[in-house]
């Protein structure tokens, strides 16, 4: 199976568009493929919990569950840490969910160690 990263760059503001970049890394999960998503500039807002809870995208479905699937299947999420600190968000306000904070490099080496990379 292929390994694939997702970027996406959206945030609350654009649900549809975020909550697609969510399903369909999920869709990807689901067909048994590696994916990382890496989150950066607003959509590093995507991680809180209110956010994860009541994002619903237009056609697109919710954000919580495509999370949560998404995390049972493995997949890895990466959020700029740059981004994060400018929005203020902590690694404690992200409760323990499987992330981790990443640099514009590491979005780079990702990209390159990644068969396909679609962006949100």
């Amino acid at each position: 199976m292929a390994k694939i990263l997702v970027h996406i760059t959206c945030g609350p503001e654009q649900p549809t568009r975020a909550a697609l970049g969510f399903l369909v890394a999920r869709a990807a999960v689901e067909e048994g493929h590696s994916v990382t998503l890496f989150l950066a500039g607003d959509a590093v807002q995507l991680m809180r919990d209110a956010v994860l809870d009541g994002l619903q995208g237009l056609g697109t479905g919710s954000l919580r569950e495509h999370h949560d699937k998404l995390a049972a299947g493995g997949a890895k999420f990466v959020l700029s840490g740059a981004s994060s600190k400018a929005r203020g968000l902590t690694e404690g306000e992200l409760g323990g969910k499987q992330c981790e904070f990443g640099t514009p490099a590491m979005l780079v080496r990702l990209s390159l160690e990644h068969d396909r990379v679609l962006s949100y």
